[in-house]
């Protein structure tokens, strides 16, 4: 780890795999503060690598790798967990993302993390809520290069928050597509702006806030710009928005754009973002906007740091999920005890670390296994799994998400292991042991009972043996060896071998 020779202090680091831009920055963490020690910043425009059926180009994932690679320079000597990298909107949507998060894994020796947009909408209020504090409720806006964050939140917690598909690399792909500077393009871009703000936008103006607050290059760029043609106060109106579409308008094309303010990086985007922002500005009826340095990267840091949290997201987010689909926690939390004990008992022969995340996954599964019962018990794993693949989930990535979801599917009946998904976080040995872990767990749960039975679970090379210290066991619970022996034939089917005795 990058330690000073005072052990409270270390250094850490959070990186945001943005579609236009790739930031990094590195802070220390000295007691109770955040100290910022650098930022680093490389246009990868990885969004116009996107061809029409959303595969991310060669070039595109070339220029994202040198830049990865620059940033691994900063960071050696970190430890991965005082590292945190989250990719966004792009490789959300990529086809072949799974391809660069490879080739990435060879230049930058840290995880990365693909992100759902409302949690990269919930981190990037977090990155302003800590830098900006000096107000109640806040409405955030992020316009990032393939999608634009809306938030709405008291003090440190969002209350509204949702992630739409309108960036300014993708808009700018889509509507100044000819690099051609015109009212008639300006319209077409805010009206579809506004279209898909149509079904947010009621909601937003009903909630209502103090401050309205932009993050991130696009406002920033904006807010420059205004402050170049002598606004100086730094503040966004759309009065002043308005102004700046006509002044744009006076250059025929994109590259004849010359503003004082703006950085000749951001001049193929800036267009697209002043419509998109106009069109928020409209849809919600902003007065002014104020800029926040805050955004999705300190966020990232602030959630990274323990100290710093105010809860575990997460256990809130399962908690509620639980509520919601009317799961018997009781139950839930039985399943759960068991498959920690389990995992607990096997975990160094899979030599499957405790801080890699597993455990808690595992646990939040068993919490949530039977979210499906609230659609019907017929494949109510099926069910779950769906419900946790297209749920929004708080604290949790996309790969997380898709554990969690995987888990479900596989809880119970045939192991069709063709149907399991690719994983880049995670090594797929390790989620086929929480696989048969959790199912173990609900079987020897399954007549519901208060009863705990004394189990201990063991591997030998890929034979996996469930003994207990009552020797009689098996004899006392007929059902529970009925199903034990139904359990072994779906193992049998995929070439696993499961012996109880």
């Amino acid at each position: 780890m990058n330690q000073n020779k005072d052990s409270s202090i270390k250094d850490v680091a959070a990186i945001d795999l943005g579609s236009n831009s790739f930031h990094m920055v590195v802070a220390k963490v000295v007691g109770q503060d955040l100290q910022l020690v650098s930022r680093h910043k490389q246009r990868v425009r990885l969004a116009s690598g996107l061809d029409a059926h959303n595969n991310l180009s060669n070039s595109a994932m070339e220029r994202g790798l040198e830049c990865l690679a620059m940033f691994a320079e900063r960071l050696q000597g970190f430890e991965p967990d005082n590292v945190s990298i989250a990719a966004t909107h792009t490789l959300r949507i990529a086809n072949n993302a799974h391809l660069f998060l490879q080739r990435a894994k060879q230049v930058l020796p840290f995880p990365i993390e693909v992100i759902p947009g409302e949690e990269e909408a919930r981190l990037i209020y977090a990155g302003v809520a800590h830098t900006q504090t000096e107000s109640n409720s806040k409405l955030v806006i992020d316009i990032g290069g393939g999608s634009t964050e809306l938030i709405i939140g008291k003090a440190f917690d969002p209350i509204l928050l949702n992630s739409t598909r309108m960036g300014c690399v993708s808009y700018t792909n889509k509507y100044f597509a000819n690099d051609k500077l015109s009212e008639k393009n300006f319209s077409k871009a805010i009206l579809s702006a506004q279209q898909r703000l149509e079904a947010l936008s009621p909601r937003y103006r009903k909630k209502g806030w103090e401050v309205a607050l932009g993050s991130s290059g696009t406002i920033k760029a904006i807010r420059e710009v205004m402050i170049g043609q002598g606004d100086d106060d730094g503040l966004i109106t759309l009065k002043r928005l308005n102004k700046l579409i006509d002044k744009l308008c006076e250059f025929n094309y994109i590259d004849d754009i010359e503003l004082s303010g703006l950085a000749e990086e951001r001049k193929p985007v800036f267009a697209a973002g002043v419509a998109i922002l106009t069109a928020i500005f409209e849809s919600l009826k902003i007065k002014e906007m104020d800029f926040s340095a805050g955004a999705l990267r300190e966020g990232l840091l602030y959630e990274m740091e323990e100290r710093f949290q105010r809860s575990d997201i997460r256990m809130r987010t399962t908690e509620n999920l639980a509520h919601k689909h009317f799961v018997d926690v009781e139950h839930a939390a039985k399943v759960r005890g068991q498959a920690i004990e389990f995992l607990e008992q096997v975990h160094e022969t899979l030599n499957l670390k405790k801080k890699s995340g597993l455990f808690s996954l595992l646990e939040w599964s068993a919490l949530l296994h039977e979210v499906g019962l609230s659609i019907s018990y017929q494949a109510f794993h099926k069910h779950s799994s769906y419900i946790l693949s297209h749920t929004t989930m708080p604290g949790f990535n996309s790969e997380q998400q898709l554990v969690l979801a995987t888990l479900a599917r596989f809880q119970r009946k045939s192991l069709k292991l063709q149907e399991l998904p690719e994983f880049t976080l995670y090594k797929t040995k390790h989620i086929l042991s929480l696989i048969r872990i959790l199912r173990l767990s609900i079987i020897v749960n399954g007549q519901r009972n208060d009863e705990m039975l004394p189990l201990l679970l063991t591997i030998d090379d890929d034979t996996w043996t469930l003994t207990s210290s009552d020797s009689d066991w098996l004899e006392h619970n007929k059902l529970l060896n009925a199903d034990l022996q139904t359990e072994q034939g779906y193992w049998k089917s995929v070439g696993w071998q499961l012996v109880f005795h």
